[in-house]
């Protein structure tokens, strides 16, 4: 004759058995315990948690709620709410969603931009300054160093950077700038002794008197402290700096960033 008592236990299903059925894992189902989504039942004469068919229901429709987006904390409210109250919970459920996934596009658009080093933290118009820089075939690692200067330019005068650049692309029809920038591409590498300074010194010598020559004061809207600490990365930047400095003195000049006439005595 059959117990009774084995009859109700072979009925309901092991804690493994009720997992396979919602297609979930077991640690998901003690999850689910832990955080009141799905019941606890007693455990049985043998020390083991049995689950009927209404745990099996139950559980099939958490994972369903939480495998279309639902967060787990709104499940129980879904679970329990009447036809409208679903309905207009599930669509403010949409639209928190589709508020993510418009986020999560503008996020996969930035990354895309990042592409290059240069793209963090600069403005398109750099990036294009930048990009031809590198289409008249100036070297990574010169570029590296002048993308570097740009970041901090940027952060610093954030509202002038695109009409700064306008000046770059113009100041790129110059034959001399077009020279210079091809001499301080490989002026990494040169000894401080290169006979190639003294030509970069004369360049820069001939675009500055230029400058000053069209009668428009240059204003940069940078403080003092910040030409300094462009100035003092520019010297640090390859060892023929402090060399090309001194022929700049020579010549009349001061200061790299923001080159100035040293005054008469």
């Amino acid at each position: 004759m059959s117990n009774p008592e084995e009859d109700r236990v072979s009925d309901k299903l092991t804690i493994s058995q009720l997992a396979a059925y919602a297609g979930i894992t077991v640690a998901t189902v003690r999850h689910y315990h832990r955080i009141g989504l799905l019941p606890e039942p007693a455990r049985d004469g043998s020390g083991y948690r049995r689950y009927d068919a209404a745990a099996v229901v139950r559980l099939i429709r958490i994972h369903v709620l939480a495998s279309a987006g639902v967060p787990l904390a709104k499940v129980d409210d879904l679970l329990e709410a009447g036809p409208e109250e679903f309905t207009d919970g599930v669509r403010q459920i949409d639209h928190r969603l589709r508020s993510e996934i418009r986020g999560l596009q503008r996020t996969r658009e930035r990354l895309a931009r990042l592409a290059g080093g240069e793209q963090i933290a600069l403005p398109p118009s750099v990036i294009g300054y930048l990009d031809r820089l590198r289409d008249l075939g100036v070297d990574q690692r010169y570029l590296e160093l002048e993308r570097d200067a740009w970041i901090m330019v940027a952060a610093q005068v954030p509202d002038q950077i695109d009409s700064m650049m306008v000046l770059k692309h113009a100041a790129l029809d110059d034959p001399d700038m077009v020279r210079l920038y091809g001499l301080l591409s490989g002026a990494i590498e040169w000894s401080v002794d290169d006979p190639r300074v003294v030509e970069v010194a004369d360049i820069l010598d001939r675009i500055n008197q230029r400058a000053i020559g069209t009668g428009v004061p240059r204003q940069d809207g940078f403080e003092d402290r910040f030409v300094e600490l462009l100035d003092s990365t520019m010297v640090a930047s390859a060892p023929l700096a402090k060399r090309l400095i001194a022929l700049l003195e020579e010549r009349g000049w001061t200061g790299w960033t923001r080159p100035e006439r040293i005054p008469l005595d």
